[in-house]
C-alpha cells in the first residue's frame, strides 16, 4: 500500500525492522530533549505530515521495548491518523515508570500500523439477538 508522506524530520524514513514487522518505528523530531518526570506527559512530533488511502487508517502504538524497559507507553494507545488529516504525526508520550525519562532527538518514540478500517452503517432496533454471555462484561467470562 503506498502513502504519500512529507518528511521534514531531517531523519530517513520510518522502515519495518523485519520482512514480517507489523509496524515502523517513529523517531523524535525534536531540537532540545523532553524529560518526562514520573506519570507526566508530553506531545512529540515527528516531522510526518502523511496522506492515507481511504478506508485506511495509521495506528499509533507503544514500542514494546520502551514500555517494558523504561515504563514509557502510547497515552491514547493506540492513536488514530485518519485518512483526511494532513498535519504533523504526533506521539502523546506517557512516563509510566518512577524515575525520569529522556526523550532525545532521533530516538525510536512509537510504532505505525496502517489498517484497514470499515464504515459503520448503523440499522436502529429495539431488541438485539440473546447469547450465551448476554451483557456480562468485565471478567464476567471467567478470564
Amino acid at each position: 500500500m503506498t502513502v504519500k508522506v512529507i518528511n521534514k524530520s531531517g531523519m530517513p524514513l520510518p522502515q519495518y525492522a523485519t520482512a514480517l514487522s507489523a509496524g515502523v518505528d517513529v523517531r523524535a523530531n525534536i531540537d532540545e530533549s523532553i524529560v518526562l518526570k514520573p506519570l507526566e506527559r508530553a506531545m512529540v512530533p515527528t516531522g510526518l505530515f502523511v496522506q492515507i488511502p481511504q478506508g485506511y487508517e495509521i495506528q499509533v502504538r507503544p514500542r514494546s521495548g520502551l514500555a517494558a524497559k523504561k515504563g514509557i507507553s502510547v497515552l491514547n494507545a493506540p492513536g488514530t491518523v485518519d485518512a483526511d488529516y494532513r498535519g504533523e504525526i504526533c506521539v502523546i508520550l506517557v512516563n509510566l515508570s518512577s524515575e525520569d525519562f529522556t526523550i532525545e532527538r532521533g530516538e525510536r518514540i512509537a510504532q505505525l500500523v496502517l489498517a484497514k478500517h470499515e464504515v459503520i452503517e448503523w440499522e436502529e432496533s429495539e431488541t438485539l439477538d440473546e447469547t450465551q454471555r448476554g451483557a456480562g462484561g468485565f471478567g464476567s467470562t471467567g478470564v
